[in-house]
């Protein structure tokens, strides 16, 4: 009998936490970079660069839209995934 402890395997990162990280990163650097250049006049993350890149102004609320379609398809894998 062996007294020395179970080896644990390293646990794999699902794809569908994976989907709903990025989607949460594209819901706020989407919908947050909107709300500060509408109130402050400034834009950051991702949004800031698609402006310097001369894209217009509703390029971020697309970014926002896609973060929430990433979490859309995260939570319906989630869901198909836990049902019996």
């Amino acid at each position: 009998m062996s007294t020395r402890p179970h080896a644990t395997q390293p646990k794999k990162s699902s794809a569908g936490g994976l989907l709903a990280l990025f989607g949460f990163i594209l819901v706020v650097q989407g919908f947050g970079s909107a709300i500060t250049e509408s109130g402050w006049n400034t834009s950051f993350g991702v949004s800031a660069l698609l402006r310097e890149a001369n894209a217009p102004e509703w390029t971020d609320l697309l970014v926002g839209a896609l973060g929430c379609v990433l979490l859309a398809l995260a939570a319906r894998r989630r869901f198909t995934r836990d049902a019996p």
